[in-house]
């Protein structure tokens, strides 16, 4: 974006940080040419990333290969019902519940899970270098890591089916979030202390925006190892505890709980 040199500093700073369309000019009562272009590719982009999937041996094959990564379902059938049922989403259907209890590493310390949710696009681009991040950070803390599983027609309540089946600590969901005109690339890291049925948002943390302009994936595994062994002394999760940062990285404000 070209900034007129008029403008004051505060506004200069504000519109250098945020990918939103201000100050774009008009040509008579529309946007300009470029813009309208641009949001309209954008548009696109977050509408293709909806209706798209993740793919394993396509999208994630060095995962497969490196990880044993393996995918199930939930029991939303395809993409229109999964958008017009929210609840089927946060199910698994009973052969992937059949196939979790088969293959899954039980009464593990740190579980990681893959979600498709509302942007595989956000899957294919972000996981390939955080989920080996997560890995290298639980083997260094000693923690038992659970082999990793896709969910596609994801929805976080999932969470709670899965913590019901492996019995993690903590589970880690990466999921996809709802693409907007910034980004279609956009990824949230949901976690909760031992997950299970009747377990809401309120018992979730999340670490938000994981993407290139967004939070950049080296700090989202530092902060998501961060909660991770915030949750495990406090043996809890969700709204009692809280993250704010400083130089050297997280802290939690209930430090001396």
């Amino acid at each position: 974006m070209n900034l007129p040199e008029e403008l004051p500093d505060p506004v200069r700073l504000a519109l250098e940080r945020t990918p939103a369309r201000l100050l774009v000019g008009r040509h008579g009562p529309a946007y300009p040419m470029a813009t309208w272009l641009r949001l309209r590719a954008d548009h696109a982009a977050a509408r293709d990333a909806v209706q798209d999937s993740v793919d394993l041996n396509r999208d994630l094959k060095s995962l497969v290969e490196s990880l044993r990564l393996y995918e199930v379902r939930t029991r939303a059938t395809n993409r229109h019902q999964y958008i017009g049922r929210p609840d089927l989403g946060r199910k698994l259907d009973e052969p992937s519940r059949e196939l979790v209890a088969r293959q899954a590493t039980f009464a593990v310390d740190f579980q990681v899970v893959l979600g498709d949710g509302l942007s595989a696009r956000a899957v294919t681009c972000q996981v390939p270098e955080l989920i080996p991040l997560l890995a290298d950070g639980a083997l260094a803390r000693g923690w038992k890591w659970g082999r990793p599983l896709l969910v596609h027609q994801c929805r976080v309540g999932v969470m709670n089916d899965i913590g019901d089946i492996i019995k993690p600590e903590v589970l880690v969901l990466l999921v996809g979030e709802r693409p907007g005109l910034a980004t279609a690339e956009s990824l949230s890291a949901y976690m909760a202390f031992r997950p299970r049925a009747g377990h809401t948002d309120a018992d979730r943390n999340l670490v938000s925006n994981i993407h290139a302009a967004g939070v950049q994936v080296p700090d989202a595994a530092r902060r998501v190892l961060a909660w991770a062994e915030r949750m495990m002394v406090l043996k809890l999760s969700g709204v009692a505890v809280k993250e704010t940062a400083w130089p050297g990285g997280p802290f939690f404000l209930n430090e001396t709980t």
